[in-house]
């Protein structure tokens, strides 16, 4: 009763963080197309909450972190198996919150936060024998094209166990996949291996990163095969092979690593525990820094715009893409300018979730810092962006 108590706690401090971050940020060139200019099925959600609780931020968002929270509470449920101890499970959720690339996921609006939900829901579904996964795998198919990823890896997964049903129904469900989504070859063949590394490495943070490479080599080694290990395992290897080829995609196949994490924590906590006192240095020292680096990695994205009192060019922050436009908007709108024309189609698109419409009669567009502009956007007293705005007479 006391470590659920706790897992709510953490899931209200979790929110609270995570509607904070929402206050902070623009809908970004991205998340615009999504909404405005797809039909997929993050729109008609993202459409959906707007609809509901009007065309805010909050709005925008809201879906992304409803998902994640279940998330938290999916996983929580399908450790068990792997953590016996009910604190440990919530050290791993502790871990799992403070991930980069889950941070990421729950605020922005993209199909990465649900199919982390669908893969910990089909995973539950796994573990409780429940006969409602042909349903779940099916309804997967809507989400995104990322779920051909899943059928391959549980065609593998079947043919091991020489489940046939399974073996017929996912291989058909690939290629349903495959026909409604196709596949994207990135036009010429480039080497983008370590690119992808890095990816991995920046999304779950080095040290998680290496200790999920290190679980999947010992649980191969030792022929410790799971169903999680199929999954994620299978995706991480074909993710790598496609790098050696093409830039992939890393938001199709991060999700399916999470898996991994229950994994990562039994290997670690088995290998803590069988060891006298005396001989756990190393362990600590691991969950130290793995923590310490998840630390400086939340705080860095909690108050990132503090970044900016020691960057030059304010272009190269790494969030600079989620910036801006709502400051820009609430500018223009005090002056009471309703309507521009911008520079690009992605700022258009950006300022137009926040009710500023195109128009031929106002040109905006950014000037540098350092000379008299129009409008001026600071974070913590320093000057981000500056823009103009030119009358056109009719």
């Amino acid at each position: 009763m006391k470590e659920r108590i706790l897992l709510f706690l953490i899931l209200g401090l979790d929110a609270m963080v995570l509607l904070y971050e929402v206050s902070t940020l623009s809908i970004t060139s991205h998340e615009a197309d999504v909404l405005f200019n797809t039909h997929s099925f993050v729109h008609y959600l993202t459409q959906l909450s707007i609809t509901v609780f009007g065309q805010n931020d909050y709005a925008l968002r809201m879906p992304m972190i409803f998902f994640h929270l279940l998330s938290v509470i999916l996983l929580y449920l399908v450790s068990k198996p792997y953590v016996k101890r009910d604190s440990d499970r919530l050290w791993l959720v502790v871990v799992y919150i403070l991930l980069p690339g889950v941070i990421s996921a729950a605020l922005l609006v993209n199909s990465a936060g649900i199919m982390i939900f669908m893969l910990f829901l089909l995973l539950y579904l796994y573990q409780i024998k429940s006969p409602l996964i042909p349903l779940v795998l099916m309804l997967s198919l809507v989400i995104d094209g990322a779920s051909a990823l899943l059928y391959f890896s549980l065609f593998v997964y079947a043919f091991n166990k020489n489940n046939k049903f399974y073996m017929v129904f996912t291989a058909i469900l690939f290629f349903i996949a495959y026909y409604l989504y196709g596949f994207d070859t990135m036009g010429k063949p480039s080497g983008h291996f370590l690119d992808t590394l890095g990816l991995y490495a920046t999304i779950f943070s080095p040290v998680v990163f290496v200790f999920l490479i290190y679980v999947l080599y010992r649980k191969m080694i030792t022929k410790e095969y799971d169903i999680t290990l199929y999954v994620g395992g299978v995706v991480f290897v074909l993710s790598l092979l496609l790098s050696f080829r093409q830039q992939i995609h890393i938001e199709h196949f991060a999700p399916y690593l999470m898996l991994l994490l229950p994994l990562a924590a039994q290997t670690f906590f088995s290998s803590y525990r069988v060891r006298l006192r005396a001989f756990r240095g190393r362990y600590r020292v691991l969950l130290a820094v793995g923590f310490t680096i998840l630390a400086m990695h939340f705080f860095l994205l909690l108050f990132n715009k503090g970044l900016y009192l020691f960057i030059e060019d304010p272009h190269k922050h790494f969030a600079y893409k989620t910036h801006i436009v709502k400051e820009l908007a609430a500018a223009l709108k005090s002056q009471n300018i309703n309507c521009v024309s911008a520079e690009s189609e992605n700022l258009q698109n950006r300022l137009k979730f926040y009710s500023i419409d195109e128009c031929s009669e106002r040109v905006l567009y950014e000037v540098p810092l350092d000379i008299h502009s129009d409008v001026t956007i600071s974070y913590i007293g320093r000057i981000v962006a500056t823009y103009n705005v030119t009358k056109i007479p009719i």
